[in-house]
């Protein structure tokens, strides 16, 4: 097999590409790339372009699978007895690929196998045996690559693979042994365009607390003894301790904290990460935000009790999206307690998974929405 050219491809596929941020993959994506064949020497062409491209699709994050379509145009050789004629190769096929590491690294090493069909016909000269214009053959491929993310929807793929294509159309009739059956090197570069991405946030409902009266007491409208803001007249609950959030008729009403909004990219954070800024959907400005809110109810409430819990959406496993629950729980517990909440308030961190989502898993909108924390009161 011919290996002209081999290392500079590689060299050019595995070339510095600068830094660069962790995906945040949807399930679907667009993938062209560009190489070379390197032919199986029995063929007697020359090495040439390589084109391809494919519609992907991640059932987990670790394996996707993509459905392609490719093309190469071969010349035959100058020594060869069909010098001048040239060769068509149009395949269909799809592949899987295994990667390696977290789904939020930047470089994912994989390993890919594949099979599908190559349509040999000739573009000049009469190649082909005098009955059949053209033919299709089964192939199969294996390899193996690199991935690189630039952003939430754009990577880098450099692969190299060998193919196998049992061609008996392009050559078996020329040759004296009617061999049939090549391995040819295919090394390519391409992109991966993911379709999904971003997301949205919500304004948070603000829990206010009444200022008590500030005027002298002159009636029952103007007094409030136990300072919740609720005048004696109107006060059914006139013995509240001091602090606690009361409705309009004086009585103990349950505060909540809304945290809709704040919503962590796909698998974030990751295993050791404490800084949640990195982790949070854009725009992180609106989200830390609302968390900032939040520790300002909780100090004007000093008797407020909340656990504090985490969410996934469906993508994964369930015991690596438990894990991941109980990592959102904590980076957003650890935010709490940085910033002048006492631990004794604070119940968890917990992690319930995927198993309480809010919205749909079936769109990218829906699992933005599902990736969450709550914090919930306590009594």
């Amino acid at each position: 097999m011919k290996r002209n050219g081999l290392f500079a491809l590689i060299a050019l596929s595995l070339a510095g590409i600068g830094a660069a941020q962790a995906q945040d993959y949807s399930n679907w994506y667009i993938a062209p790339r560009i190489g070379a064949v390197l032919p199986d020497s029995d063929r007697e062409t020359d090495t040439s372009l390589f084109t391809g491209i494919g519609i992907g699709y991640w059932s987990t994050p670790n394996f996707a699978v993509d459905f392609e379509v490719t093309h190469n145009d071969a010349d035959f050789e100058n020594d060869s007895a069909r010098d001048g004629h040239e060769f068509e190769n149009a395949g269909v096929g799809v592949s899987g690929r295994y990667f390696f590491g977290d789904a939020g690294s930047s470089w994912r090493p994989y390993v890919m196998g594949g099979l599908g069909f190559l349509r040999h016909a000739a573009i000049s000269g009469n190649l082909l045996r005098p009955t059949r214009t053209n033919g299709w053959d089964p192939m199969l491929t294996v390899g193996g690559g690199i991935q690189h993310g630039f952003s939430d929807r754009l990577a880098f793929r450099a692969e190299i693979a060998a193919r196998y294509d049992r061609d008996n159309n392009s050559r078996a009739y020329y040759t004296s042994d009617n061999s049939t059956g090549y391995v040819d090197a295919i090394a390519s570069v391409g992109l991966l365009i993911n379709f999904g991405g971003g997301g949205t946030s919500v304004t948070p409902t603000e829990v206010r607390k009444v200022d008590p009266p500030q005027d002298p007491p002159k009636s029952c409208r103007d007094l409030d003894d136990d300072n919740d803001g609720v005048n004696n007249c109107d006060d059914r609950c006139a013995s509240t301790p001091a602090g606690t959030q009361v409705g309009p008729d004086g009585c103990p009403q349950k505060i909540s904290i809304d945290l809709r909004g704040v919503n962590f990219k796909f698998d974030r954070p990751k295993k050791g990460e404490s800084n949640i800024a990195p982790t949070l959907q854009e725009p992180t400005a609106d989200s830390i935000a609302i968390l900032d809110q939040a520790v300002d109810v909780l100090q004007r409430n000093p008797s407020m009790r909340v656990e504090v819990v985490g969410h996934t959406d469906s993508v994964g496993t369930d015991d690596y999206n438990q894990g991941l629950s109980e990592r959102r729980a904590r980076i957003v517990f650890d935010y709490l307690t940085s910033h002048g909440i006492d631990a004794s308030r604070l119940s968890g961190p917990t992690g319930f998974g995927e198993s309480r989502p809010i919205d749909t898993n079936d769109t990218k909108e829906g699992r933005a929405r599902n990736r969450r924390t709550e914090l919930n009161p306590q009594q």
